[in-house]
């Protein structure tokens, strides 16, 4: 099973480079066959870039889940500590093997009309 998420162009990019190594989460899927996480780099991009393979998913407190993911995480404390202010739990999806393709994707070429606000099965 795979889930489409929308990520900022920044940090999609930093995913299929290899210097982000988790992607952050306030909420995860209920479903516990995902296996691939298909990228959409939302504005201005607006593309389906590529995907990559979940290799685990964390679930932690949030200053123990920056511990462990600080040195691959692509992104800053500062950053961190903005998106998950409110809460104290955070997932992180660690990044197995990235694919990112050589011709982007719509959308519509997955089968969607609009942008999921945090992720969409497929």
């Amino acid at each position: 099973m795979k889930v489409l998420l929308s990520i900022k162009p920044e940090f999609a990019l930093k995913i299929f480079e290899g210097t982000k190594k988790y992607e952050f989460r306030k909420i995860i899927f209920k479903r516990k066959d995902v296996t691939t996480v298909v990228v959409y780099a939302s504005s201005p991009m607006q593309q389906v870039i590529g995907e990559f393979e979940i290799e685990k998913i964390l679930c932690k407190d949030t200053e123990s889940l920056w511990q462990e993911t600080k040195r691959h995480s692509g992104i800053t404390k500062d950053f961190y500590d903005e998106y998950f202010a409110d809460k104290e739990m955070a997932y992180a999806i660690q990044v197995g093997a990235t694919l990112m393709y050589t011709d982007p994707l719509l959308l519509a070429d997955v089968g969607l009309n609009f942008a999921p606000q945090s992720f969409a099965y497929l």
